[in-house]
């Protein structure tokens, strides 16, 4: 439902200074007050006022001075019985100006309520008392009818003035409010994101990590009920440590890309693949470098498809091919397929399934299967 235009009061930031420059507002300032000085001194100068006369005068001066400061605050708070009451209280203080024979701080008071109430009050009270403010202008005032005319239309359309130029620059000051919230938002939600970033790269590196000690401790473990030699047994158990130096190295490296300080992706794939025998890449296309994201995706599902394949048919031969398309990455890597291992059943799945949401969140896609006699992974993700 649309808003009535006519009850619709001017918006807080247009009623306030907010937007306006101090030096405007210190030059606004003064000029108000001399023009004020001028007028005081030069009607007191002028008048016939004497002893109660004078007091009467300074007193009115006071409380007109409260009611202009008063209008100001209340119009502000879009307080439309009290904006109207102090409004007749400064008529109130004209007329009774007018009474005492000074005529042309009267008039001065009826024009500046004129365009006060037609700057800062809803349409629908701003005209009516601009009406009567003008009205007892025109009334008062000894000028000819032309010139009256001509004053009164002109004060009207001040008002109006001011109150468009206040209105585009409240405007304005809630554009920027809502750009700097915005600004704000896009700036907590980047970190937001950045720290699930951090907080996915540790965990796979964590979880591609873990996951490969564990399959040498349970080995281990294995032998040990068994009564293996104590070779055998140690063999394992440094492998297991070895993978952990490894974790320890890899999550440096994670750290690292955070920052931007990536190795070729190449250079990554060839020396994964430097201690495991039958393993060798291909990689095809324009190389180029990828993104952080889409790069850590590809390192990250290379990883975890050699443990796998480490894990699920040890022996097998590996083939891993990179891709580079022209609006995508692909990583293939396929084993030819080996005699089931020790731990073919260990594990939950959940490394696959962690690699298949980190390239959705990209936009990419991840599938894994069976294929011929071996397994196969294959990732897409656009750059």
């Amino acid at each position: 439902m649309t808003d009535n235009v006519w009850l619709l009061w001017p918006s807080r930031e247009a009623l306030s200074r907010m937007g306006v420059h101090r030096a405007r507002r210190a030059l606004a300032g003064g000029g108000r007050i001399l023009a004020v000085g001028i007028l005081l001194a030069t009607t007191f100068i002028d008048s016939d006022l004497h002893g109660w006369g004078v007091a009467g005068a300074v007193l009115g001066v006071l409380v007109g001075g409260l009611g202009v400061w008063g209008f100001w605050k209340v119009t502000l708070e879009h307080r439309l019985l009290p904006s109207l009451g102090l409004l007749v209280l400064l008529f109130a203080i004209a007329t009774v100006a007018e009474g005492a024979g000074l005529r042309v701080p009267a008039l001065v008071v009826w024009c500046a309520c004129a365009v006060s109430a037609m700057e800062r009050l809803p349409l629908a009270a701003a005209l009516p008392a601009s009406a009567v403010a003008l009205g007892t202008y025109a009334a008062v005032n000894n000028d000819a009818w032309l010139t009256t005319l001509a004053t009164t239309a002109g004060l009207a359309l001040a008002g109006y003035v001011l109150r468009l130029d206040a209105e585009a620059r409240g405007s304005a000051q809630r554009l920027l409010a809502q750009e700097r919230a915005a600004r704000a938002a896009e700036a907590e939600s980047a970190a937001l994101a950045e720290r699930a970033r951090i907080a996915r790269e540790i965990h796979d590196v964590l979880a591609h990590s873990l996951s490969a000690q564990l399959v040498h401790l349970e080995a281990a473990r294995l032998l040990i009920e068994r009564g293996a030699e104590r070779d055998q047994i140690l063999d394992r158990v440094v492998a297991a440590r070895g993978m952990a130096r490894e974790g320890l190295a890899e999550t440096r490296q994670a750290l690292s890309a955070l920052r931007g300080e990536l190795s070729p992706l190449e250079e990554f794939l060839s020396e994964l693949v430097a201690e495991t025998a039958g393993a060798d890449v291909t990689v095809t296309g324009e190389r180029r470098p990828l993104p952080a994201e889409a790069s850590q995706a590809v390192r990250r599902v290379a990883q975890e498809a050699l443990t796998n394949v480490r894990k699920h048919a040890p022996g097998a031969k590996i083939r891993i091919r990179l891709d580079y398309g022209e609006h995508e990455v692909m990583l293939n890597v396929r084993d030819s397929g080996a005699p089931p291992g020790e731990f073919t059943h260990s594990g939950a799945g959940y490394g696959l399934l962690g690699m298949r949401e980190r390239a959705e969140l990209l936009g990419g896609s991840l599938e894994a299967g069976p294929y011929e006699e071996g397994f196969v992974v294959t990732l897409k993700v656009p750059v």
